[in-house]
């Protein structure tokens, strides 16, 4: 039989790895002054760009997408030519994939701090980017079946089933949950097409499902290929794969309704979501078990090879994720545990653990072996090995406290059915010294990061120069139907990529279609309520402000149906309330109160000020000011009319008349916002002060009614109100 010689493309793998650790520091590094503004939150007063919750998308975006994102694509690389004995199917579409990947992350880099966010958790890039994002996807589908399609190997090994069911279960949660209606063409701006429960329902479908299989499954891949490499060993079992994979796909796609539970989404949706969630169990489980019992043997190398120690602990985090994970869907823990930090410390022992440490023991791997020399340094490696996982402890163990701590004092009553901590602050205040903990842990997690730059940078420059790789393997035959008589289902369908491929998409389509599609097109899922009105036009643009400024990131605006919710912020909420929100605004984390009820609990002036500085009318709270809103600047109403008529679309019942009007409603409306500021004689005295200012700057003075924390206020001031009991006279 005659070989072929042919090259492995090295190069992109090369340039992937470097991505991964450019922006593993980036994300973490970003990472880390999120947590130090929970302890000095007007670190950056008065710059917006560098505000939480302008930065925190920007954070899950950059360790998600960045940094777990390019880990994945070079070990995916680096593997699949292997496996598959063939070089990549086009060089063209590699360097298109990496290249349009990075300017992605370099859009996102650029317009969340900007503020242009879809409010979306995983989700918050805007309509353009999204765009990009599925056709760079496609280059890479195109690209890695194209490589299937001329292999030399037959068969096609379990590592490149979880990187197709990645490539196919990603590309649907993302065009469907980022199906928008631009405002206009040049404009950044979009609405969601779903509203209220729908949305969150199609939301939480991806959120959910994008740390399933952007997450998990592309690195189970990884594991399945670079842990019996490592160890020298080969999978512990094969038949174990198999269930492991089908089930995983399967069950997964249905769980997304446990992050909604004791929501308004439907009580059907929410039980379904349970079930599947803790069926979940058994393939994760499955999983960890075949890694861990693939080191049978090797483990005396687990003791001096750091790759083998950042692999195991790495599959241990994702064992103890996942069986976390259908714990926390259990009703009565999510009780407890949602909108606190115990949610946090649940997703870092994931990112950190899992992600980070099968990212960390990838790179230790391939770039001794691609550059042809020795690691510069397995000191260093086993030191960072040490340093992040005591940074992965400081960080996780103090959340878990913190979100214990939390649950209990938002829940506790006195004897005369009163709640104990009537204010909220009084919870803050009690865990800050977990965010001190938790910022060390942080700290030292980066540190470790820096030290994996260090020993890479010295292996590069010490080691060849990391160039393609020449190999030789018999062209693929075609098989005899003598050799392929009695053959089983599955051994057929493992050398069939098309296939595999259709069958993967159906498995992870069916419980996508059943639980959206009722909530979708049954409206008695989503009851109306004849109170509920669209919003004013002044209000729709405060909200798109709270979008911009990522309150959502620390308030949520659902109130669950427990005693002490209903006593802190009013009655539970109702599907019906949310009829007109596009994008929903339901929060997953409670680091101030819930604002669903919170119009006209306090007045203008009180938000104003708040606004401005938190801490004179909140003491002890970790918000941010956001004196941006109040500069001699006019909001910018340009695009109104736009947005009302993409309302419109929608199905919100804006008239005509409504939004030609709509101009002259907001100067009305915010009119009355400035009057009832001007009651307070410390803003008229300073808003004198600002005028004779402008005016000495040579400046247009602009009304406060023009400014954006008049929008601001309007929206806040509505939130509730329209279904709130009127006081009988």
């Amino acid at each position: 039989m005659e070989m072929q010689q042919f090259y492995y493309d090295n190069k992109i793998v090369k340039k992937f790895i470097y991505a991964t650790i450019l922006f593993g520091v980036v994300g973490m590094l970003v990472g880390l002054t999120l947590a130090i503004l929970y302890l000095f939150p007007n670190l950056t007063d008065g710059i917006s760009w560098l505000s939480y919750g302008r930065l925190r998308p920007l954070h899950t975006n950059a360790v998600i997408f960045a940094f777990v994102g390019n880990a994945f694509f070079a070990g995916m690389y680096y593997s699949m030519q292997r496996l598959l004995k063939a070089r990549m199917y086009s060089d063209f579409l590699s360097g298109l994939h990496f290249w349009g990947w990075q300017l992605i992350i370099v859009a996102a880099a650029i317009t969340l701090p900007l503020g242009y966010s879809t409010s979306k958790e995983y989700a918050e890039l805007e309509w353009p980017i999204d765009i990009a994002i599925t056709f760079i996807w496609v280059v890479m589908g195109i690209n890695m079946i194209g490589t299937m399609i001329k292999r030399r190997e037959r068969h096609l090994y379990v590592a490149i089933w979880f990187y197709l069911a990645t490539f196919v279960t990603v590309a649907v949660l993302h065009i469907f949950n980022s199906l928008a209606i631009p405002v206009s063409l040049l404009s950044m701006k979009s609405y969601s097409v779903y509203a209220g429960v729908q949305d969150a329902l199609v939301q939480w479908w991806y959120g959910h499902n994008a740390v399933a299989f952007f997450l998990t499954t592309p690195f189970l891949g990884l594991m399945y290929y670079f842990v019996p490499k490592a160890a020298n060993r080969p999978v512990y079992s094969y038949r174990l794969s198999i269930v492991h994979f089908w089930s995983l796909i399967f069950i997964y796609i249905w769980a997304g309704p446990h992050h909604l539970l004791y929501s308004a989404l439907p009580n059907w949706a929410q039980n379904l979501g349970v079930v599947f969630s803790i069926m979940l169990i058994a393939p994760s489980w499955g999983g960890m078990i075949n890694g861990l019992l693939t080191l049978r043997g090797a483990w005396d190398k687990v003791r001096v090879d750091p790759v083998l120690k950042f692999f195991v602990v790495a599959i241990t985090g994702y064992g103890m994720a996942t069986f976390e994970g259908p714990m926390l869907s259990l009703k009565n823990v999510n009780a407890i545990a949602h909108f606190t930090d115990w949610i946090i410390a649940h997703v870092h022992v994931g990112a950190l653990a899992w992600n980070g440490f099968m990212a960390f023991g990838l790179i230790y791997w391939l770039v001794p072996r691609m550059s042809k020399g020795p690691l510069f340094s397995a000191k260093l490696a086993n030191f960072h090995f040490w340093i992040g996982t005591l940074g992965i402890i400081l960080y996780t163990l103090p959340m878990y406290v913190a979100g214990f701590l939390q649950a209990s004092m938002w829940k506790q009553f006195n004897p005369d059915g009163t709640l104990t901590y009537g204010n909220f602050l009084e919870t803050v205040t009690q865990i800050m010294p977990m965010y001190w903990m938790r910022a060390i842990g942080g700290t030292l997690y980066l540190v470790g990061m820096l030290v994996l730059v260090y020993n890479i940078y010295r292996t590069i420059r010490a080691n060849a120069a990391i160039e393609d790789e020449l190999a030789e393997a018999p062209e693929l035959q075609k098989i005899s139907s003598s050799r392929i008589k009695g053959e089983k289902f599955h051994p057929w369908l493992e050398r069939k990529p098309i296939q595999l491929t259709i069958l993967a998409t159906i498995a992870i389509l069916i419980g996508g279609v059943i639980q959206i599609v009722p909530t979708i097109m049954v409206k008695s899922n989503i009851p109306t309520i004849a109170s509920v009105k669209p919003y004013t036009p002044l209000e729709l643009e405060g909200r798109d402000l709270y979008i911009r400024e990522g309150c959502v990131g620390c308030h949520s605006q659902m109130v669950r149906p427990f005693r002490s919710e209903v006593e802190r912020y009013g009655p539970q909420s109702k599907a019906g309330e949310f009829v007109y929100d596009h994008p929903f605004l339901w929060g997953s984390k409670r680091t101030g109160p819930d604002l669903l009820r919170v119009g006209g609990k306090y007045n203008d002036n009180w938000h104003f000020n708040h606004m401005w500085n938190p801490q004179s009318t909140s003491s002890g709270s970790i918000m941010p000011g956001y004196k941006w809103l109040f500069d001699n600047k006019a909001l910018d109403i340009s695009d109104i009319e736009s947005k009302m008529k993409v309302m419109q679309t929608l199905g919100v019942p804006y008239t005509d008349a409504e939004v030609a009007d709509a101009r002259n409603a907001m100067k009305i409306q915010s009119q009355k916002i400035e009057n009832n500021l001007n009651a307070d004689p410390d803003f008229v005295k300073s808003y004198e002060n600002s005028k004779k200012k402008a005016i000495a700057k040579g400046e247009e003075f602009v009304p406060m009614h023009q400014r954006e924390i008049v929008a601001l206020i309007a929206y806040i001031q509505r939130l509730g109100t329209d279904i709130k009991v009127k006081d009988k006279k």
